[in-house]
This record gives structure tokens, C-alpha cells and sequence, in this order.
């Protein structure tokens, strides 16, 4: 098996902002998680209380993976926030030309 930790660091690392975000609002990113993670309980999600290493470990207790994948999901789960809150923005508006 290859070992993806590096590649998995560095996709958290670029998007490693979210994360602080995410923390910052638990009680709002928790029902997301809930619904990404379904087998995670309401007292597995305030014991995680925005902490990722907590989350991750829920995830492999919960589904039974390895913490590769589990670290693997939070990264794309991330991603897939960031990039949710960057479509929820719109486009940018264009500068006018005079």
C-alpha cells in the first residue's frame, strides 16, 4: 500500500485555513459533518468540539479505516467546504473600463 500521508499533509496544508474556520464554528460545520459522517452520534460531535485530530479519530473508530483515510476524508470534506463557501460568494465582479 502506498503511503499518501505526504500528499495528504500537503492538501491539508493548502487548504488549512478552513480549518480554523471550521473549528471557529463547530456548532454550524458539526451538522455537516453529521450529515458527511452519518455513523458519528451528537456526543461524538461535541466531544470532537472543532478539534480535527478528534474528528479523525471518530472516523476511524466509527468506520472502521485506517488514519490515512480517515485524514483523507477530512481533506476532502475541507476542500469541498472551501469550495462550496467560494461558490456561495459569486463570481467576482469585473472592473469597468472608462
Amino acid at each position: 500500500m502506498t503511503n499518501t500521508t505526504g500528499r495528504i499533509d500537503a492538501k491539508i496544508s493548502a487548504i488549512l485555513p478552513s480549518w480554523d474556520r471550521i473549528a471557529g464554528n463547530w456548532k454550524q460545520f458539526s451538522g455537516k459533518a453529521k450529515e458527511r459522517w452519518g455513523k458519528l452520534t451528537d456526543d461524538d460531535l461535541t466531544m470532537i468540539d472543532g478539534r480535527r485530530e478528534q474528528l479523525a479519530g471518530k472516523i476511524q473508530e466509527r468506520y472502521g479505516i485506517i488514519k490515512d483515510q480517515a485524514e483523507r476524508q477530512i481533506a476532502d470534506w475541507m476542500e469541498a467546504e472551501h469550495r462550496a463557501e467560494q461558490a456561495a460568494k459569486g463570481p467576482l465582479a469585473k472592473p469597468s473600463r472608462h
